[in-house]
């Protein structure tokens, strides 16, 4: 049992990114907590220094991918082509449709690609096969907005800084807090 719980300890450091961990003083620690003993924190205080801890490392980690996406959207507005709105969106038309704009209340079918901005795939209905049906102000900012713009039948690549993605919080294990996305999108159909 002792070994299975070291294993799954050291699996769950591992998988949170601790990985500089002073073995010799957890030891002594655990030792000390199972004998009822003085420890370094109580069991409150040790909750508090860890959540501090994590908070304190989602933040710099949140401010390495914030800066990344500020300097790739920086640089990639002087780019031929490329349209930024006030709001910070930024789109390059592939494809003119020549088909009505959508409403906000209407409900869309698209064929889209979602990378992150280094090119790393999260998302495709694409490589699904499969179009998408979905509300236009049922998603993020940055698509609520593109899709206004864009008549049925277009094809539109969106840059879109984090706050008209997904802001501060991770959408799941892919995307992380703070990140610009890069989205191909094509408009099919206004779903009546």
């Amino acid at each position: 049992m002792s070994a299975a719980i070291g294993v799954s300890f050291a699996n769950s450091l591992s998988s949170q990114g601790i990985s500089d961990i002073n073995s010799e003083l957890l030891t002594q620690t655990v030792k000390a907590a199972l004998k009822g003993e003085k420890t370094a924190f109580s069991a409150d205080e040790a909750n508090l220094f860890i959540q501090g801890y994590f908070t304190k490392m989602m933040e710099e980690k949140g401010a390495v991918v914030r800066k990344e996406g500020e300097k790739f959207l920086e640089e990639n507005k002087k780019k031929q082509g490329v349209v930024t709105t006030e709001s910070g969106l930024q789109y390059q038309i592939i494809k003119t449709g020549d088909g009505p704009k959508p409403a906000a209340t209407d409900k869309v079918k698209t064929h889209y690609h979602g990378t992150l901005t280094n090119g790393t795939v999260f998302d495709s209905s694409v490589d699904r096969g499969e179009p998408v049906e979905f509300p236009v102000n049922g998603v993020i900012k940055g698509w609520t907005e593109a899709l206004q713009l864009m008549p049925v039948g277009s094809k539109w690549k969106l840059f879109i800084p984090y706050q008209l993605a997904y802001g501060e919080r991770a959408a799941g294990p892919q995307i992380p807090a703070y990140s610009a996305l890069v989205f191909e999108v094509e408009l099919l159909e206004i779903v009546k």
